[in-house]
């Protein structure tokens, strides 16, 4: 499909790709998303259309493709018995906004961390092609303590594979991790990872996560990088199915601490 796309568009292209006899679909004017919801749980999932729009900007048709898959997927595990078959193993980490619901619809609280002013630490069982974020009615039932839930998932983030690419901007150094394996983003609790990134840096080093299927570090050897990190990490939060945060973070001492560019050669941590 070609031409300007709007919301009224997204909004009929996404009800036919998505619309069975047990889901409802409905739509926020204020929010300006829809709702798919199962008939039987009563559970569902919002799609912002301007988000999405965004996305087809860019990739067209595959962006409703992934939108797609994205619905389908969450819809598939919402509502059903989720079989943890090895929890040393499935339970990990994932990075969310600090604007990111603390329960869900029924009233149930997730089970998290805080983690920077701009981010919170949920904790989730990976399902192979989803997975599901840990409630307090699921921990329960699993028989976990919120510690034991903290220790697996940041054992199990250490094991994930840490290979970046590398860029050179403006003569400042960018290393990106994007697997698209849903725990991108997560890697920025790897500390091990951290210090090793920390060590080949000559400037200052920087962390962003944008969305959760990406994480940039940054060597900042000029005040330009720190523009150019800014309009990356922007770029990066418009175009992700689950935004975190545009900011980026400086990275000293085992430490974050969120860096606000305000102009050009101009910025605030």
């Amino acid at each position: 499909m070609s031409g300007k796309m709007d919301s009224i568009k997204m909004k009929r292209l996404l009800e036919d790709r998505l619309k069975r006899d047990d889901r409802t679909i409905s739509y926020d004017r204020e929010k300006d998303q829809i709702r798919i919801e199962n008939n039987e749980t009563k559970k569902g999932i919002e799609v912002s259309l301007p988000s999405v729009i965004g996305k087809w900007n860019e990739k067209k048709d595959a962006a409703i493709d992934e939108v797609v898959y994205y619905v389908e997927e969450a819809l598939d595990v919402m509502g059903k018995e989720t079989k943890v078959e090895s929890a040393q193993k499935q339970v990990l980490p994932v990075i969310r906004s600090t604007s990111f619901p603390v329960e869900d619809s029924e009233g149930v609280s997730f089970v998290f961390d805080e983690h920077t002013a701009e981010t919170r630490i949920f904790y989730a069982v990976d399902l192979g092609n989803t997975y599901r974020l840990i409630d307090e009615a699921f921990m329960a039932k699993q028989g976990w303590t919120k510690k034991q839930i903290k220790e697996m998932a940041l054992f199990n983030v250490r094991s994930l594979p840490t290979q970046v690419k590398k860029d050179e901007v403006a003569g400042n150094i960018f290393y990106f991790m994007n697997t698209n394996d849903g725990y991108d983003a997560s890697r920025i609790l790897n500390e091990s990872f951290l210090k090793e990134m920390a060590a080949k840096m000559e400037g200052e080093m920087t962390v962003a996560v944008p969305h959760q299927d990406v994480l940039i570090i940054g060597d900042m050897r000029n005040e330009t990088g720190f523009d150019v990190l800014a309009q990356m990490a922007m770029a990066f939060f418009a175009n992700g199915h689950v935004p975190i945060t545009a900011l980026s973070f400086i990275y000293e001492d085992g430490e974050l601490e969120p860096v606000f560019i305000l102009g050009k050669n101009k910025r605030r941590e």
